[in-house]
């Protein structure tokens, strides 16, 4: 099976789901990564400007009024190389620095008994997640903890969204503690 393929397959359970009637899922999308101004007007207002997209393998977003990237998931099977960890991580940094309330992580397919690699524990700094799975097709354990773990990452990028952009309303939510929790699940 080719990556492009299996990702499709993934995209495929997720709409299964049932993560929200507001949810979608799309494969090989054009999501911008950096935003140029390339002038001002006179009371300097933007212009003209310039957006710059990177191709995604999995994109989940809310739709309603306008469009909402989510969680956008790079895809890798079999294997996974220092470069890519270094590509990927990078690509999710500038992915944040426009929509800084995005999640971003990396699955890997058809791993057999191979954990997640260590050189994505290391390069890999700006992902939200990782996930690894044995084959292509996903057994139900592997299903049931996926859809868990998007499930907690739309919920993730919405409060995200609400803390950067509603912490100067009046009517503001008074968090006092947050928390970026490490979970590490063996095989």
């Amino acid at each position: 099976m080719r990556e492009n393929e299996w990702t499709n397959s993934i995209k495929e359970l997720l709409q299964e789901s049932n993560l929200g009637d507001n949810i979608y899922f799309d494969t090989l999308n054009k999501v911008p990564y950096a935003q140029e101004i390339l002038s001002y007007d006179l009371d300097f207002e933007n212009d003209k400007e310039h957006t710059m997209s990177f191709e995604t393998d999995l994109l989940v977003f809310e739709k309603e009024e306008s469009i909402k990237p989510r969680i956008i998931i790079e895809s890798k099977i079999n294997s996974i190389t220092t470069h890519d960890a270094i590509t990927y991580s990078y690509k999710a940094q500038t992915h944040k620095n426009v929509t800084p309330y995005i999640r971003y992580g990396i699955m890997l397919g058809n791993r057999k008994h191979y954990p997640l690699p260590g050189r994505l524990f290391r390069h890999g700094t700006n992902f939200d997640f990782m996930i690894s799975f044995r084959d292509f097709i996903l057994s139900n354990d592997e299903k049931m903890v996926f859809i868990e773990l998007i499930k907690k990452e739309i919920s993730y990028s919405q409060k995200i969204e609400e803390m950067i952009y509603e912490s100067r309303t009046k009517n503001r939510k008074h968090y006092y503690i947050l928390q970026k929790e490490l979970r590490l699940e063996e095989m």
